[in-house]
């Protein structure tokens, strides 16, 4: 179990489960952020907030999913190497639409573009703010446009696929898998398609922090970490 396709990878498990326990802070980090603080609704409100305070207009962006999918990332190979014995075309396609969806990802979140036009929106004068404005709407359509949605089903996709391959695995217990296919479940309807996306995005964490929980643990356990 301490070796796969000859390769010790012992050191990658164990990253995996210190960047589990950080993405498990970060998730009702954000989830109390948005609550205390909504986003605006408006370019120019996201011009002032940012003004008011940076960090918090990142945070207001998701910034933070910046940081949980770059952990995806990890997470992702970590799957693919201990499920490639069991499943090797299956975990291979799930992994390669994981790591395409996190790419599109990063191409639809605009949090340090829109710091960018905030410092020009005040920096220029009342007749050419219109201009920052309309690039910033810009930049929020595609926030939660093709990218955006992109990423979310190939990971709805990738997640499926995987939970499958950790409930036929013989290595895992079957709850790891079943507790994904939960999550995935619920991540069917993006979080972009207006309040009935948002409700299932939220139901869909409840699962997948219990999944990514006792997935921490079988990597603990299974691979003598």
């Amino acid at each position: 179990m301490e070796k796969i396709m000859n390769v010790d990878y012992r050191p990658l498990f164990k990253l995996t489960n210190f960047l589990i326990i950080i993405m498990l802070l970060i998730i009702p980090l954000q989830i109390i952020i948005f609550s205390l603080y909504p986003p605006p609704n408006t370019v120019e409100g996201f011009f002032e907030l940012y003004k008011s305070n940076v960090f918090l207009g990142l945070l207001s962006l998701d910034f933070l999913y910046l940081i949980n999918n770059t952990i995806m990332i990890i997470l992702y190979l970590s799957l693919f190497v201990a499920l490639y014995k069991d499943s090797p075309l299956t975990v291979l396609i799930a992994f390669i639409l994981g790591i395409v969806g996190l790419v599109c990802y990063y191409g639809s979140n605009p949090s340090f573009e829109i710091l960018n036009l905030s410092r020009k929106f005040f920096d220029a004068n009342i007749n050419d703010q219109i201009i920052y404005i309309a690039a910033g709407e810009t930049l929020l359509a595609g926030y939660s446009g093709t990218s955006f949605n992109v990423y979310y089903v190939l990971n709805t996709i990738c997640l499926l696929m995987f939970s499958y391959t950790l409930i036929k695995s013989p290595i895992f217990k079957k709850t790891v898998g079943y507790w994904a296919l939960a999550s995935g479940f619920f991540m069917i309807i993006p979080s972009s398609a207006g309040m009935i996306g948002l409700i299932f995005s939220l139901l869909s964490l409840i699962p997948w922090v219990v999944f990514i929980g006792l997935l921490r643990l079988e990597f603990k356990n299974k691979f003598s970490l």
